[in-house]
């Protein structure tokens, strides 16, 4: 068994590093995304697996609606802009590719139609500079969608359709290097191989201890660990979460307790405003419903600050 890897170093002088993520709701300063391009307008939806909401025409302004609330906010976005590009998810920046405190994992997505996306990543981090400490081989396949930070030492995998075995061992190998702990949890079959369920459809982290799930598909072992780590959790109303495909659940974490969501969810914006969340949405129904891809999917989170030790 291979895997690639590189040395990298992280400025520890006064510098503040261009590339880091350790924690899902540190402040978000830098993310990573890719406009929507010919391939995705033009899209077969049963090859695909799109909705019934999917709306060429409307694409642009769902997007262009969810990246003013990013630059609002003062993020900043760096451009993936591959040439040539077929594969209509690559929109979806958060899944081939995962980044950590050293530098990204490039990743290997277990759907299909998404072979080689981790190729466009790779061209990215290059042009930016940003190390890449390792790579996915063999016949491991992993999602992004399937990888959270449960806190700086701690992360969980979901294995499902989209994230195998041997994609688990693979980055607990890389990991280990750097002392974080992995945990794999398996995934319910809920819809099939052909729907779109990763992790961080049943759960987003919100605050350092407070998560969005839906508990009756969360792995008992997930909840009885979150419950160790002593988080809160927000459970969403069954009745969004199935009209949404889970899409509900996908929420984007600004900095603790603000975080981005699709709008159309108010049970599920209210029971996070009731934990004392701050809460923007956008129309995010022909893009993000439409395309089974959330907030979090449209982004690869570059660099996270923890302002409480800056």
């Amino acid at each position: 068994m291979e895997y690639k890897k590189q040395n990298t170093q992280i400025n520890d002088g006064g510098e503040q590093s261009l590339f880091g993520v350790s924690s899902m709701t540190n402040r978000l300063a830098t993310v990573a995304m890719l406009k929507p391009m010919k391939a995705l307008k033009t899209a077969n939806p049963k090859k695909w697996h799109y909705g019934k909401c999917f709306d060429p025409e409307k694409i642009d302004d769902n997007y262009s609606s969810f990246t003013k609330i990013l630059t609002d906010l003062g993020i900043k976005i760096l451009w993936m802009n591959p040439t040539n590009n077929e594969i209509a998810d690559s929109i979806f920046t958060y899944d081939a590719s995962f980044m950590t405190p050293k530098g990204a994992i490039l990743l290997s997505p277990g759907k299909i139609l998404r072979k080689g996306e981790e190729k466009i990543h790779e061209a990215f981090y290059k042009k930016n500079n940003i190390p890449i400490i390792g790579r996915l081989s063999g016949s491991a396949i992993a999602e992004g969608g399937d990888i959270f930070w449960v806190d700086n030492k701690t992360i969980a995998i979901g294995k499902g359709f989209r994230t195998n075995q041997e994609g688990i061992e693979q980055i607990k190998y890389l990991l280990n290097a750097f002392d974080v702990t992995v945990f794999s949890f398996d995934l319910p079959f809920f819809r099939g191989s052909e729907a779109c369920l990763h992790m961080m459809s049943l759960i987003s982290v919100v605050d350092d201890k407070k998560a969005l799930i839906y508990k009756s598909l969360l792995p008992i072992a997930l909840v009885q660990l979150l419950e160790k780590k002593n988080y809160t959790l927000i459970e969403a109303p069954e009745d969004e979460f199935i009209s949404s495909e889970g899409l509900n659940i996908n929420v984007l974490a600004i900095k603790p307790d603000e975080c981005v969501m699709i709008s159309g969810f108010p049970k599920t914006k209210k029971a996070l405003e009731k934990s004392g969340v701050y809460v923007h949405t956008f129309d995010g129904n022909s893009l993000c419903i439409g395309c089974e891809g959330g907030p979090t999917c449209l982004t690869r989170p570059i660099l996270r600050i923890d302002d409480k030790i800056c």
